[in-house]
């Protein structure tokens, strides 16, 4: 991750874009380990600014956190055959300093075009007193959930982190970690607190919700969802975890349809400040697409027929080499060369696809070819790119939806595969199938959605409703026909692989929970050289080397609190 500039500590004007989604952020070092004599005191500060500033760097952590997550479970295509140093310390410096404090930083990166991270922990801590001093209890709800997702996810990622004794200022300049079990009842008290703050009578609303319009209802069901992730996330070492996630369920007020979808909305203007999508900023511009797409997601899709597909990719060829065309060295090294022997053995795709898909192996760390407006690229879902009409054109910038896409944080497709988790758990194949059923639908009714961002394209390419049906069934005949527990939780995972695209967070957490879907594709290296699967990620470099209470960890095989389940390579079993 390459620093490439320092913007200065500040309190900035909200300004809302044409489509009332992004504007520049409120930064503070308030709450910086130093004090900071150009900060701004208390009583010169706006409980919306401070809101406003949690609510777009929530977004931005969020699509980074996501995209790392969705690496490594081949959702998005990792770049690098070493489990151990694929991912630097240095890489994680953005989401930390997103997540904690302002540190006034831009960051150059393949996910986030230039962002500014300017502290979720530190705004709120900020925020806190003068909502409950003003009685603004909607903007302590708000920023109690955010908080709640974000400090549960850095547990998720790094295991144990800074918390009880975090965001101190000079009272404490080396915080200690706490364990990841209780920061993760933390996380439950503050969404219980926002639950009991969101029906208070408040003196004043917040000015800008960007998730829900100040709809306090739906961000009660938000909570609840929350509340649901963090249970099942725990449910190996607690044993009342599933009882507790089934309450929630019984009850009913969580997540079920799409107007409940807890979701970061992108927008259109490419300038001062560019607030589309960052998977648009990064792939439509004028040297053509940054990112490759993961080959094991899109044969997934392209073999099954899925609806989504041209949704989700945007193809600039339909010539792949060793697929439709001879192999060509210089645009597809790989297509020259034999598939590892483990690729063989498990019958994997291997370097290239049909119809077009032109992507990257999990692992493939050859050098980039100039293929900019060759290689398949992110669709109008969520990125706000184009839909995929055949049209078969390079990309350039204004393409599509322009990058009025979404980070999708907890949607209601992802709550009906977390109850089919739960069946499974519990024997209930009945129940789990109907699951699968609502979560498949509900995930193609919402990427169809997103067809009319591309105002330009021939939507005769769209699937009709005969084909929606006809893949949900395909997919509930191969549920019902598989005959073991293992294979019947195969499909519900790689169906929740497909849902979860854009955000690979959960996916993450449920490979190291269950182990399942055991069909991905593998490294390109084969294990050993490869080393264990990452059961949690580098400390940044931002924290080791500030704060002297913490050491880097020695390797990526550090398990989080919850995954108590055997080491790699046996678990998860894909390596």
């Amino acid at each position: 991750m390459k620093i490439i500039k320092l913007i200065s500590h500040k309190i900035s004007v909200i300004t809302i874009l044409s489509l009332g989604l992004l504007f520049t952020s409120c930064e503070t070092t308030e709450l910086d380990l130093a004090d900071n004599p150009n900060q701004l005191g208390r009583d010169q500060s706006n409980p919306d600014l401070f809101l406003n500033s949690i609510q777009v760097d929530f977004g931005k952590t969020v699509e980074r956190f996501g995209a790392i997550a969705a690496q490594v479970t081949r959702i998005d295509n990792m770049n690098g055959r070493d489990y151990q140093n694929v991912y630097a310390p240095t890489d994680f410096n953005d989401v930390w300093s997103g997540s904690y404090q302002s540190t006034g930083e831009v960051f150059e990166d393949q996910n986030l075009h230039n962002q500014t991270f300017s502290g979720i922990l530190a705004d709120v801590r900020a925020l806190e007193p003068l909502a409950i001093e003003n009685e603004l209890y909607q903007h302590l709800a708000m920023a109690q959930v955010l908080e709640a997702y974000i400090i549960v996810t850095l547990v998720d990622f790094f295991g144990d982190v800074p918390y009880s004794e975090a965001l101190r200022g000079s009272d404490n300049l080396n915080p200690a970690v706490d364990d990841g079990a209780s920061v993760y009842e933390a996380a439950l008290s503050l969404l219980d607190d926002a639950i009991v703050n969101f029906d208070k009578d408040s003196s004043a609303e917040p000015q800008l919700d960007l998730f829900y319009r100040q709809d306090w209802d739906k961000w009660i069901k938000a909570a609840n969802t929350l509340k649901m992730k963090i249970y099942l996330q725990r449910r190996l070492v607690d044993n009342e975890a599933i009882t507790s996630f089934n309450e929630i369920v019984t009850d009913g007020n969580y997540i079920q349809n799409a107007s409940e979808d807890f979701q970061f909305s992108w927008g259109t203007n490419a300038i001062q400040p560019d607030n589309r999508h960052p998977r648009y900023a990064n792939n439509y511009e004028a040297d053509g697409a940054d990112e490759y797409m993961s080959n094991w997601l899109m044969n997934l899709m392209s073999e099954s027929d899925d609806p989504r597909i041209r949704y989700y990719f945007y193809r600039q060829t339909n010539v792949v080499p060793g697929a439709e065309a001879a192999p060509n060295e210089e645009t597809l090294n790989c297509s020259l060369e034999s598939p590892p022997q483990h690729y063989i053995d498990g019958g994997f795709t291997f370097c290239y696809l049909n119809n077009g898909y032109w992507g990257r192996d999990h692992g493939d760390d050859d050098g980039i070819p100039p293929d900019g407006f060759l290689r398949t690229t992110f669709g109008v879902y969520p990125a706000g790119g184009r839909f995929d009409d055949s049209s078969f054109e390079g990309t350039s910038q204004g393409d599509g939806g322009q990058g009025a896409g979404i980070t999708p944080v907890l949607l209601s497709s992802w709550v009906d595969f977390m109850i089919a988790e739960v069946a499974m758990e519990e024997m209930n194949t009945t129940a789990a199938r109907t699951s699968l059923n609502n979560g498949l639908t509900k995930s193609i009714a919402k990427a169809i959605t997103f067809g009319p961002l591309d105002a330009s394209a021939n939507f005769s390419f769209e699937p009709n409703p005969a084909a929606i049906d006809a893949f949900v069934l395909s997919q509930l005949t191969n549920f019902d026909a598989a005959i073991t527990m293992d294979a019947k939780m195969n499909v519900i995972a790689e169906q929740y692989w497909v849902a979860l695209f854009g955000n690979g967070v959960d996916a993450y957490n449920f490979y190291r929970r269950t182990g399942f879907p055991t069909t991905l594709q593998p490294n390109i290296e084969p294990f050993p050289a490869t080393g264990n699967f990452i059961r949690s990620f580098p400390y940044p470099a931002d924290l080791t080397t500030n704060n002297s209470s913490v050491d880097p960890k020695p390797n990526v095989t550090q398990k989080v609190f919850w995954d108590n389940n055997p080491d790699s390579p046996a678990f998860p079993i894909a390596n």
